[in-house]
């Protein structure tokens, strides 16, 4: 019944269809339009009540061998039917049935006018996701076919169809050819400019666009707005001075495309003044401001604005919502975060699992993990890799590694696959991991060259010292970025392996990657190693100018602290000196050089500009007191350790108290450091019996050096300095017997003491040598220079000290080992292999001993050399018979 009455509407309304809708197919059916059908007419029938119920009809499910009802419709009605489909379909967004109807149009041979056409375009963007990309040219073509191109309206659809499907060149060609075009047209092609990133050539039609006196729309100014945030401002700000002319500031839409421009451009005042001048402000609007000030790093001006938002009863997006827990985190805001917490259970935010992952980020970073859990388990059926990897990285940031450890199985257990964070915050959990388990896994999962997760695990290699490991984790990894290089280079510089950080950054810049700072700072920062090329440090220095980045902080106290590890305190000075900027670490990092090289007065006076500075930390008082312990100035020291505790409250660590044991013991106040160790709140460990132990045997306290000597073994019975201190206070007051037993223990134990070396290095080439060395080439010139040495000392006066001789042989015996001491044969070497007045750099591995000290003052007299010497300890610079320590060695 209801097929009949369908079919019946349909051949009693088809004239009156036609009639409304397309008076040219009139002309192609002359013979329906007879006086005598006239008469036949039905009264007029609205042909929406048509539509309306052909689409009813479809949208019942029959069976598909059931007749359609267009089956029965004679060929001529056809076409105005489908046509009415077709509008109605365009208007409910239906591309498909759109499309569908356009093909049976299409294959009836039926007319389709510029309304339609256009209906036609506006599905092709949905075509052109789903079938073959020349769909859109087929219809262009029909266009021009049916001469329709001319239709504003139609070229107006070809250029938003073509920019929308990524087809630019034919876009602007169908826009240049257009005889009529109005702000619309231009709007689409600026529109279509921006989705496609080109700004700068939107901006330009914008120019263009005025020039042939078309007046924008709002619209138009939104997108120029958006492509002036692209580092042209100053376009932007003209924009914004027609804005005001043509009246539109008032508009909601163009005044948040101003705040969003001059908040992308950091001009964040502007923004600030255009937001509080809208009168009519929207959610966005709002929302905006919130994100522009974080994104500038204006964090409390961005919860100035939330709490304001709140007070007008405007609603924050999610977006928005999610960057204010975000700040409370940031800034440690627990209380703030708990109203957050409080806010998102009353709303739909609740169910959001990003916003609880949010949440759980603001609970870790405020150490509350017992609060981040139980949100972390009401997230049972939402839990997804995010909210996993926060709660891990959120015990790991908590010190609790075996928590994350413990959530990173549970997390497995549940079938929950990790990403690349997730592997690179668990590697960070060792040892409640095994790196190797977890490297394993990344395999499995074909994780291994990725970024971020090689660094993560080469870096884990190079911390337990598997450098060849880290290596070939490095090798895999494929596109490696500036952060892989950076830690490869950290590691070398770790493990003390200048060579392979310099071929590494050398291999660096034959690809064609440019270092950038960090880089820079890490392969400084290998060659201040012992065993590295002065020349390697100052080709360093060179690139870093060339590429700009030696004024940077990082940068330029790296290079300071290269120079003076190198010997070269004047350089570092300077360095330090055209620092623009200088921080807490900079600046310790010179006390410490001032320090170590016995500038004391020079590290006092830094000192005093960071107390001006209010920069001073724990490290600091640590640094300059031992630059006062290396330049002898005791009551310096003193004072500095007595304003750090009853000034700044700092309470003193066991480091230190090992530095004023050391600044009396080495000042042979040892009753003094006594009392300090006894005062102590806390235990004395290893390192105060060690110093403590080393100055009783500068000052041969056999009695308080054994004490000090059994604490230190007792406390670390595998240290061999403790060990040989003590032997040599025993063999220092003759006591043969007790050092023979000294030694015995050393050798139950398997404790091995580390052999004496020294190092010269001459012509980017190392000469080692050890005492009594005789396996170097020049052993024959060598000796004899140091023959010429002991006839020229004897004339001098000078007696040696056989005390520093631990060893039970005779007097003459004693004489010659001490002759034969490492830095001696390498200075000697030094002499016959550098012309006269040549500055000479030592480098020894252990402590110099007094004679050889008095030894060397005389040699840079008599050869009227500079001779720098770094032992383990601290730089002694050597000039005219003195020593920069002042004999406090």
């Amino acid at each position: 019944m209801r097929r009949r009455l369908v079919l019946k509407l349909i051949n009693d309304t088809h004239h009156q269809i036609t009639l409304k809708h397309h008076h040219r197919l009139l002309q192609h059916n002359q013979s329906l339009h007879t006086e005598q059908q006239d008469e036949k007419k039905p009264d007029p029938i609205n042909p929406d009540i048509i539509t309306t119920v052909l689409l009813d009809f479809l949208n019942v499910d029959e069976p598909s061998n059931a007749p359609q009802p267009f089956d029965e419709i004679p060929q001529g009605n056809l076409p105005m039917c489908y046509y009415s489909l077709l509008l109605e379909h365009s208007r409910n967004n239906l591309h498909h049935k759109v499309l569908d109807v356009f093909s049976k149009i299409h294959q009836s041979d039926g007319f389709i006018d510029g309304s339609g056409l256009t209906c036609v375009l506006k599905a092709c963007d949905w075509a052109f996701n789903h079938f073959n990309h020349s769909f859109v040219k087929q219809v262009h073509c029909l266009c021009l076919k049916s001469r329709h191109e001319a239709d504003v309206s139609v070229g107006n659809s070809l250029v938003d169809v073509y920019f929308k499907t990524n087809n630019i060149e034919e876009g602007e060609k169908v826009f240049d050819e257009m005889v009529e075009r109005n702000r619309y047209s231009w709007m689409l092609l600026i529109d279509g400019c921006m989705r496609d990133g080109l700004a700068r050539q939107a901006l330009e039609l914008f120019v263009e666009m005025q020039m042939e006196r078309v007046t924008p729309n709002p619209f138009t100014f939104e997108s120029v707005l958006a492509a002036s945030a692209e580092n042209m401002v100053e376009m932007g700000m003209q924009a914004h001075t027609q804005v005001i002319k043509l009246g539109f500031e008032e508009m909601t839409i163009v005044g948040n495309s101003l705040v969003s421009m001059y908040f992308k451009s950091g001009l964040v005042n502007d923004a600030t003044r255009v937001f509080e001048s809208m009168e009519n402000k929207d959610a966005d609007s709002w929302n905006g401001m919130i994100a522009g000030f974080v994104e500038n790093g204006f964090d409390l001006e961005a919860l100035e604005v939330f709490y304001r938002m709140r007070i007008v009863g405007i609603e924050v997006s999610q977006f928005s919502f999610g960057k204010v827990i975000k700040l409370c985190a940031n800034h440690r805001e627990l209380s703030f975060a708990r109203q957050l917490h409080g806010f998102v259970m009353k709303n739909t935010y609740y169910f959001e699992a990003h916003i609880k992952t949010s949440l759980i980020s603001a609970y870790t970073k405020c150490n509350e993990m017992d609060d981040a859990y139980c949100l972390f388990s009401t997230m049972y059926r939402f839990r997804n890799v995010v909210s996993w990897t926060s709660m891990v990285t959120g015990y790991l940031k908590n010190g609790e590694k075996e928590q994350a450890a413990n959530v990173f199985c549970q997390m497995r257990r549940e079938g929950v696959k990790p990403n690349h964070f997730t592997y690179s915050a668990i590697l960070k959990a060792f040892p409640a991991v095994s790196p190797l388990q977890i490297h394993a896994q990344v395999i499995k999962t074909n994780y291994d060259k990725d970024p971020s997760i090689g660094t993560s695990l080469l870096d884990t290699y190079i911390k337990l010292k598997m450098t060849k490991d880290a290596v070939t984790v490095f090798e895999l990894i494929d596109e490696k970025d500036s952060v892989a290089w950076s830690a490869m280079l950290s590691g070398y510089a770790q493990v003390q392996n200048p060579e392979g950080a310099v071929k590494l950054f050398t291999e660096m810049l034959k690809e064609g990657i440019k270092p950038n700072a960090f880089v820079l700072t890490s392969v400084i920062s290998a060659c201040t190693g012992p065993m590295a090329s002065v020349e390697q440090g100052k080709q360093c220095h060179g690139i870093s100018i060339k590429t700009g980045f030696y004024n940077t902080l990082c940068v330029s106290s790296a290079l300071a602290t290269m120079y003076a590890k190198r010997g070269n305190v004047e350089s570092a000075q300077e360095v330090f000196k055209r620092q623009t900027d200088r921080d807490t670490i900079s600046m310790n990092s010179m006390i410490s050089c001032f320090g170590q090289h016995g500038y004391g007065r020079k590290a006092l006076e830094i000192f005093k500009e960071m107390e001006a500075l209010s920069l001073v930390d724990s490290v600091t008082f640590i640094n300059v007191i031992c630059a006062c312990t290396h330049a002898g100035l005791t009551e310096d020291g003193r004072r500095c350790f007595e304003l750090m505790v009853y000034n700044y409250r700092i309470k003193p660590t066991m480091e230190h108290y090992a530095c004023m044991v050391d600044l009396y013991g080495r000042a042979g106040r040892l009753k003094e450091a006594m009392d300090l160790i006894t005062d102590m709140h806390f235990p004395a460990g290893a390192n105060v019996w060690r110093t403590l132990l080393g100055a009783c045997h500068v000052h041969r306290n056999l009695e308080l050096g054994k004490w000090a000597g059994e604490n230190l073994i007792s406390l670390n019975p595998h240290d061999s300095a403790a060990y040989v201190l003590l032997s040599n206070i025993y063999a220092a007051a003759g006591e043969w017997q007790e050092r023979a037993k000294v030694r015995k223990l050393m050798d139950e134990r398997n404790v091995k003491k580390e052999a004496g070396y020294s190092w010269i290095e001459m012509k980017n080439k190392t000469h080692s040598f050890r005492a009594g060395d005789r396996s170097h080439p020049l052993t024959d010139r060598i000796y004899a220079k140091l023959e010429e040495f002991r006839i020229r000392l004897k004339d001098a006066g000078y007696c040696p000290d056989r005390s520093f001789v631990l060893q039970d042989i005779e007097e003459d015996h004693k004489e010659a080992s001490l002759s034969q001491h490492s830095e001696r044969l390498a200075i000697a070497f030094g002499l016959i292999s550098t012309p006269p007045g040549t500055p000479l750099q030592i480098v020894k591995n252990l402590r110099v001993c007094g004679d050889c000290h008095t030894v060397i003052k005389f040699l840079s007299m008599a050869e009227k050399r500079d001779i720098v010497v770094r032992d383990s300890n601290r730089f002694h610079h050597f000039k005219n018979g003195s020593c920069s320590c002042g004999d406090y060695w």
